[in-house]
């Protein structure tokens, strides 16, 4: 019986929604209804009933799930025993977003050594574009980073989100009123790189806000824009989990805006099938530490993942 078909059902169970599914294995919705439909002949049952919007487990699907998610969890757990943590001397190259550097990172790093004091550690922080493609390249095994466009052959974790909030300098005197895009349109605005979605999410607002003139930055560097920024530059879409040592000494504030910016995603991705056995493992760690910062810091920081 193949595992993965295992995955995808008891995934499938929670989602009930085929295309919700595909995208969270980065994966198209025939392939989803290809390893279910194989499930089903090889056991002789109907998992799901379907309709146009969701599925629900048939009481055979209920059974079978039980027993899926005790065969998911049992090969999770050998992988992890089969390793000799303190013996393991490999290499595992690690591409991480700088959202994530200065946010949890640290003590990712931090945990990561304790579980594998010996093992050495490559890291390459970049966009999640360049990390994608890298990853998908062979260049590194495990990358941290916002959420991708979905590729095959390549699995994801859920590291949860960074809530993004609009900020500037005291310097320009706009953080006690409450700021329309046209507003925030008066100033330079500096986003993330023009290829992320944080970028193209602010796009995205003001092109149905009406007739606003827009100057939009794109910088792939958050040292950048938050020196920038910190400078007067102009306002910024950035998470308050990166700059809390700016905003404690107050040289940038929080601004009240009647738009709500989306969050950004976290996730752990890893190619399957790959030849780092180490790199799902190091990706499940991640997620507690997400988790684990979530829970310290509230939700007005970071929120954790759902968890699968």
């Amino acid at each position: 019986m193949n595992i993965r078909f295992l995955e995808t059902f008891v995934l499938l169970a929670e989602m009930r929604n085929f295309r919700m599914t595909a995208e969270r294995l980065h994966t198209t919705q025939a392939a989803i209804s290809s390893r279910i439909a194989s499930l089903e002949q090889e056991l002789g049952v109907r998992l799901f009933d379907r309709n146009a919007r969701e599925v629900s487990l048939t009481p055979d699907g209920s059974k079978a799930l039980v027993h899926a998610e005790r065969m998911v969890k049992l090969l999770r757990d050998m992988k992890e025993d089969m390793l000799d943590k303190h013996a393991y001397a490999g290499v595992i190259r690690i591409g991480v977003i700088e959202s994530i550097v200065h946010s949890w990172f640290p003590e990712f790093l931090a945990r990561l050594h304790e579980s594998y004091p010996r093992l050495r550690i490559e890291i390459a922080s970049d966009t999640t574009t360049h990390l994608t493609e890298q990853l998908n390249k062979g260049g590194l095994d495990l990358v941290l980073q916002g959420n991708a466009i979905h590729v095959s052959q390549v699995d994801a974790i859920a590291l949860g989100q960074l809530p993004m909030r609009w900020v500037a300098s005291p310097k320009l005197e706009i953080g006690n009123d409450v700021l329309s895009l046209a507003d925030l349109a008066a100033f330079p605005i500096v986003s993330f790189a023009r290829e992320s979605e944080p970028y193209a999410a602010i796009e995205r607002m003001f092109a149905t806000a009406g007739d606003i003139s827009l100057h939009l930055n794109g910088i792939s560097s958050v040292a950048t824009m938050i020196r920038l920024v910190r400078d007067g530059f102009g306002v910024a879409a950035l998470p308050p989990a990166i700059i809390q040592q700016e905003l404690n000494a107050q040289t940038l504030q929080l601004l009240r805006a009647d738009t709500v910016l989306p969050p950004l995603e976290l996730q752990a991705a890893f190619r399957h099938n790959q030849d780092n056995p180490l790199a799902e493992t190091i990706g499940l760690i991640a997620q507690d530490v997400a988790i684990a910062f979530a829970t310290n810091r509230g939700q007005s920081i970071a929120c954790a993942p759902l968890q699968t």
